[in-house]
């Protein structure tokens, strides 16, 4: 089973290597690393191109913005699952793939996520909190849970007929891409109980208060798109659960 692995970057030169290092020191042979860049100038492809004999396909080009890079990854990856690796996150262990691949043998699941961990921008060794998961099952999504997204397998083929991320969506198109998977598509999914990917905070959805604010008007806009939040208590709900990350560990659902 080949696993396509798509990172995508723009000016990332303080952490791209660890999240490349990360991919091409897997266990698991049978990867196919595709990485977007979205024109850096601030030396990210001088670094890229020290890596470059393990990146299958790189594309380097002006974009408009994040989810239109990931699309652009879609459109190129040949494996028969595809997960994302973010230019700032790195897998927890060198067997994450070998992990994957074994959970989604015999392709009788569609998708495959797991737990992950948030650490510190400038000191990766640091937990800030965890991302504790469970098997999906129907109504978790208007309960404010929804699997951590750069966990997530996801058969190509039907990455491609779902048309891949909505690009009117700036912050959370990952999340109108699950919940099309799980809520409206019933995607079958495998939940694998351990921490898959190591997550530096203060992404694009949560570098600014106002970043914060836009990010959940575009999640309760999906939520009332698709019918799982009827009142913006669906929004604190969502809310309250990651606040409860700092406080579980995974495998404490309590």
């Amino acid at each position: 089973m080949k696993l396509s692995v798509i990172t995508v970057c723009q000016n990332a030169r303080a952490t791209i290597a660890e999240a490349v290092q990360s991919v091409h020191g897997q266990s698991y042979a049978d990867v196919e690393h595709i990485v977007v860049d979205g024109a850096s100038d601030d030396g990210t492809l001088d670094i890229l191109e020290q890596y470059r004999s393990g990146i299958a396909t790189l594309i380097s080009e002006p974009d408009e913005g994040l989810y239109f890079a990931m699309n652009k990854g879609i459109a190129a990856a040949t494996g028969e699952y595809v997960g994302f690796l973010n230019s700032d996150d790195f897998y927890h262990h060198e067997r994450v793939l070998e992990t994957i691949a074994s959970a989604l043998a015999g392709g009788q699941c569609e998708a495959a996520h797991a737990d992950l961990m948030y650490v510190r921008r400038d000191d990766p060794s640091r937990v800030v909190r965890y991302w504790s998961s469970k098997p999906y099952t129907p109504g978790m999504f208007e309960a404010g849970w929804h699997p951590a997204h750069p966990t997530l397998f996801v058969k190509t083929e039907l990455l491609r007929k779902l048309r891949g991320f909505n690009t009117g969506y700036r912050y959370h198109a990952d999340f109108d891409l699950m919940v099309r998977l799980f809520v409206d598509r019933g995607v079958t999914s495998v939940y694998i109980p351990e921490v898959l990917v190591r997550m530096r905070t203060g992404g694009q959805s949560t570098s600014s208060p106002g970043n914060i604010y836009r990010g959940n008007r575009e999640s309760w806009d999906i939520a009332r798109r698709f019918g799982i939040a009827r009142t913006p208590l669906w929004v604190a709900r969502k809310l309250g659960y990651r606040v409860g990350q700092y406080f579980r560990r995974p495998g404490n659902y309590a």
